[in-house]
C-alpha cells in the first residue's frame, strides 16, 4: 500500500510539473517531444494509481493483486494484445520491405521478332505481356557456365 501511495504522489507531482512546464512553454526532454501527450500520460497514470489505491483500500488488500482486479486485468490483456498486434504488424512491414528490396521492375523494349513471339504467347494464354515475361523470368535457370536457359513451359493464369 505504501508503494502505491508513493506512485500516486509521484504521478501527481509529474502531472503538476508537466502542466507547469506547458504553461511556461518550457522545453521537455529530447525523448518526449510532444508536451501535450506527456501531460496526458501523467494524468492517466495519476488517475490509474488513484484507482488502484482506492481498490486496495476498499478490498482491504495489503498488496495489489492483478488477478483480483478485473478492470486492471482487462486493461493489461488489452495492452498486451495491442503490443503483440503492433509487433506483428511491424514484423510484417519489415518482411515486405526486405522482399521488395529483392524485387525488380523493368521497362523492356524488344525488337520485332521477339515481340511477335511474346504477342503470340500473350494471345494464346489470354494474359498481358508483363505477365508472360514474369512467368518466363521465374523459370530462368542459371547454368554453371553462365548460360541462362529457360525450360519449355506454357504461360498460364
Amino acid at each position: 500500500m505504501t508503494a502505491v501511495a508513493e506512485k500516486v504522489a509521484e504521478a501527481a507531482a509529474r502531472k503538476r510539473e508537466t502542466a507547469e512546464q506547458l504553461r511556461r512553454g518550457g522545453s521537455f526532454s529530447e525523448l518526449e517531444t510532444d508536451p501535450e501527450r506527456l501531460a496526458a500520460i501523467w494524468e492517466a497514470k495519476h488517475v490509474e494509481w488513484q484507482r488502484v489505491r482506492d481498490l486496495m483500500a476498499q478490498a482491504g488488500w495489503g498488496a495489489y493483486e492483478l488477478e483480483r482486479d478485473t478492470q486492471g486485468s482487462t486493461w493489461t490483456q488489452e495492452r498486451t494484445e495491442r503490443r503483440d498486434s503492433a509487433l506483428a504488424a511491424k514484423a510484417a512491414f519489415e518482411a515486405r520491405r526486405r522482399e521488395e528490396a529483392d524485387e525488380l521492375r523493368a521497362e523492356l523494349w524488344l525488337s520485332a521478332a521477339p515481340s511477335r513471339l511474346i504477342r503470340a504467347a500473350v494471345d494464346r494464354a489470354g494474359l498481358m505481356p508483363a505477365q508472360v515475361l514474369a512467368q518466363l523470368a521465374e523459370r530462368v535457370v542459371m547454368g554453371e557456365d553462365g548460360t541462362v536457359p529457360v525450360p519449355p513451359f506454357m504461360p498460364s493464369r
